[in-house]
């Protein structure tokens, strides 16, 4: 008798920081791995189980496919046995185009179309409706000329119906003016003048700030246009001139500084409008494309109203309703359509339409499960957060039932409101009836709880983690001393930060925010408190992002500009003046960004090495001791450290460059040393090490205090930077920031906890304390329970998300608001204050 496999057997894993682990994931069980950020989760995950099982799946495909077919290269591990076919699902899917919707990306739409084309109620040409029938929906499988032509009953007139390809808004079905997208891209006329209470002497056209523009106001001038005085007290015939004014060439006299007099006879005059159009035309730099546009904006499209789709096919309905109404309602509501369309068609068509609608519930009952009941088919898929896109992923692959699968998840709760978690792990559960084996790397500890087994990786991060420090159940890991996660599973950890205490007089700090009719927002009115931490909480869709990142953030850095408000924004009062926004995603695009290339460590290192007798005896100027730079690099890597090597069907293989040996330069290069370091072994210290070595170097010693306060001090100073974990890129981003006054300055955090083990979030609240003590006001939009517990203020938005979100909930301090919760956030709230006793 064969025994039968229970576990997949990991043997001498090195990828990445991984110290040679052996550890055995037992098969058809829902598996969580947890560890500090930076700790070798992913790497594991990722790096090991999901390359491992997807090569070896593509390994059993013929050499035409894998050829045609990106693989993952073989990853640094002695064996791996015993391990399925493996999915997996990212922790940042990619952000879709402007012509992916709800709809399009999670396949919905296509049996909408199919729905529409088959038993809709079609207009002939003459204008009688004609109802649905059985013939009709057969003629769209006809062959030939006879294809989808039907009779009118009432005029005898034969027309085309539509087919399910005809409403597709990315092909024939699109609208002809915006080709689909559903936008047309204006000019915004209220942007081009800045500040009417200034003169056009003074810059109060923005327009004419472009580059090549400053004289315009001298050219408005010899036209008759007073420049100094405000651009309000302008006649109308003035003003006329400002923004309509001909194009074409004048004579000025043009008067300097030193009172010369310089007179040209053509220079030509473009008015507010003309000074856009022509500076897109002529510019080439990202620089000035983006500040051009800042002029423009994109409004709905006048011919399809935003439906995308060729206003020629609303004609056709079905329960009532068009392509475009059905598009637009909620996820939540299709069940009633659904029940509306079943009553109005005939008995023979009966059996059609339970096929086509349960092929429609069976598609959209994954997406209800995790909480995306709010979303409209038509909701763009660049608008979507990164959870509700990995969710949209999720449900996707769910429906194609596999059996024998392993899936590998990667931060499958990063958006999601703690009510939302419960259907999440009804999803992994029903992954694993289906015969199939789940391997989670996540933080929230409600997931970790639901596991069968857990694996810990640690104890810390980067060269201090890369082993397995626990592994067994949840309840056996809250008894295991070794466990990390195992208190904040039993509430014995200490989640309370030691706060520090607001700056006094920060009132006049305070911000007063109203919004009015945005997406589901409907006259809002929030405070946000000076010099303290405030969290903005409630389900996905219920107003966060609408309000913070749509409203109060592009309104602060208006008024700083003197621009108008943003149209939702009834009303702002705010000291503040400039805002940072901090997410967590990758810190550069390719392999050259480091961790001394990211701050001003690298450019000192280079200028040390530049000013040494040598360098300057050899002639190596600061040039030479970058990687980046020909001067410097490696002639036979580029200055990568690393060849690819294409070897046809099989994966890519990266080889360490054979000449540099993965040092990045060349020979002569690193010949040169200071203190007894080359600078290869200056870069390979870690934050830690490199303090002694440049503690007499103040420059460097400063941003290297920085990066040990924000508790990287593991990291190497030639680190990749793409390579790091969300955290670590969070914080890192925030370096800068802590050497200088904040007073003024409203810090902004998306879901700052993505990526980050329960015991990091203390790191990032101390990282934000430190910010505090700057005098920086902070908001976090949030649904991690500990940040909303160490806030000073909390927001609540909701009730739920959509059509059912949008009210201000309940805001004030989360001690007192929790003695009485009035939301469902506020619930779960409550229960965490209870059970790590705190009240």
């Amino acid at each position: 008798m064969v025994n039968k496999v229970t576990q997949i057997e990991v043997r001498g894993g090195n990828v990445h920081n991984l110290k040679n682990i052996n550890v055995n994931i037992p098969l058809n069980q829902f598996v969580a791995i947890s560890g500090p950020s930076g700790s070798g989760k992913s790497s594991l995950a990722m790096g090991i189980l999901y390359a491992e099982g997807s090569r070896r799946y593509l390994d059993a495909l013929s050499t035409y496919t894998r050829r045609r077919i990106t693989q993952n290269k073989r990853s640094q591990v002695q064996e791996v046995r015993h391990i399925p076919s493996a999915i997996a699902l990212r922790q940042r899917p990619n952000v879709p185009s402007e012509r992916s919707t709800v709809g399009s990306m999670s396949e919905l739409f296509n049996v909408i179309r199919l729905i529409f084309s088959r038993l809709g109620s079609a207009l002939c040409p003459n204008g009688h409706r004609i109802k649905p029938s059985l013939k009709i929906a057969q003629a769209m499988d006809l062959s030939g000329e006879q294809m989808g032509l039907i009779t009118c009953p009432t005029c005898g007139v034969e027309f085309m119906a539509k087919s399910a390809e005809d409403f597709a808004f990315n092909a024939g079905g699109a609208c002809p003016q915006c080709h689909g997208t559903g936008q047309v891209r204006e000019l915004d006329p209220s942007k081009l003048i800045g500040d009417e209470n200034l003169s056009l002497a003074e810059g109060a056209v923005a327009s004419w700030h472009l580059p090549g523009r400053n004289f315009m106001p001298m050219v408005a001038e010899t036209l008759g246009v007073r420049i100094n005085v405000p651009y309000k007290n302008l006649t109308t015939e003035e003003k006329e001139i400002v923004l309509h004014g001909e194009k074409k060439q004048y004579p000025v006299d043009f008067r300097t500084s030193t009172g010369r007099v310089f007179h040209t006879d053509k220079t030509l005059y473009e008015n507010a409008y003309e000074a856009v159009y022509d500076s897109l035309k002529t510019s080439k730099s990202e620089r000035a494309i983006a500040k051009i546009n800042h002029f423009f904006h994109l409004s709905v499209c006048p011919t399809c109203h935003g439906t995308r789709l060729n206003p020629d096919l609303l004609t056709q309905l079905v329960g009532d309703l068009n392509i475009a109404e059905v598009s637009n309602l909620a996820l939540g509501k299709l069940a009633d359509w659904e029940a509306t369309t079943k009553k109005q068609l005939p008995t023979e068509m009966q059996a059609m339409v339970q096929v086509l609608f349960q092929n429609l519930t069976e598609t959209l009952r994954p997406l209800l499960e995790l909480g995306l009941d709010y979303l409209t088919l038509a909701r763009n898929g660049n608008t979507l957060s990164t959870g509700e896109l990995q969710r949209i992923q999720l449900a996707k692959t769910l429906r194609t039932e596999t059996t024998g699968v392993l899936y590998v998840l990667d931060e499958p709760s990063i958006g999601l409101h703690p009510d939302n978690i419960k259907g999440l792990i009804n999803i992994f559960r029903e992954l694993i009836a289906q015969g199939n084996s789940l391997v989670v790397v996540d933080h929230e500890v409600d997931i970790i709880e639901a596991a069968d087994w857990v694996i810990e990786v640690g104890p810390g991060s980067g060269d201090a983690g890369g082993r397995i420090i626990a592994e067994g159940t949840p309840q056996a890991l809250q008894h295991n001393p070794q466990s990390l996660i195992g208190p904040y599973m039993s509430g014995q950890a200490n989640i309370m930060h030691d706060k520090v205490k607001p700056a006094k007089n920060t009132d006049c700090l305070t911000t007063q925010l109203e919004v009015n009719h945005y997406f589901n927002l409907h006259d809002i009115s929030v405070t946000i408190p000076g010099n303290q931490i405030t969290t903005v909480t409630g389900f996905s869709g219920a107003g966060k992002t609408s309000l913070i990142l749509d409203s109060l953030v592009p309104a602060i850095q208006a008024k700083k500009a003197k621009q108008a408000l943003p149209k939702q924004v009834k009303h702002l009062e705010t000291k503040l003046t400039e805002v940072v926004s901090v997410n967590a995603k990758p810190i550069g695009k390719n392999l050259r960004s480091s961790l001394a290339t990211y701050t001003t460590i690298m450019d000192n290192i280079r200028r040390i090495f530049a000013d040494l007798p040598e360098s300057k005896a050899k002639k190596y100027g600061i040039a030479y001791f970058s990687y980046n730079n020909k001067q410097g690099a490696c002639e036979h890597c580029g200055g990568v450290g690393t060849i690819s090597l294409d070897i046809q069907y099989l994966p890519d293989m990266e080889e360490t460059c054979p000449y540099c040996h993965g040092t990045r330069y060349k020979d002569e290069i690193q010949e040169i040393r200071w203190q007894g370091y080359s600078i290869v072994d200056l870069l390979n210290l870690s934050v830690k090490d490199a303090l002694e070595v440049f503690k007499d170097v103040p420059k460097i010693e400063k941003q290297l205090q920085l990066l040990d306060e924000i508790g990287l001090n593991y990291l190497h100073l030639g680190e990749s930077t793409p390579g790091l974990s969300g955290g670590e890129a969070q914080r890192l981003k925030l370096v800068n920031h802590l050497s200088k006054l904040q007073t003024k300055t409203l810090f902004v955090f998306d879901e700052p906890s993505v990526g980050l083990h329960p015991r990091d979030v203390q790191t990032l609240l101390d990282v934000m304390n430190k910010l505090k003590e700057k005098g920086a006001t902070i908001i976090i939009i949030t649904h991690d329970l500990d940040l909303m517990t160490n806030a000073d203020y909390l927001i609540d938005l909701g009730p739920r998300g959509g059509e059912a979100g949008g009210q201000l909930m309940a805001s004030g301090t989360p001690k007192q608001l929790v003695k009485d919760p009035n939301s469902l956030t506020l619930d779960y709230l409550a229960a965490h204050f209870k059970k790590f006793g705190l009240m």
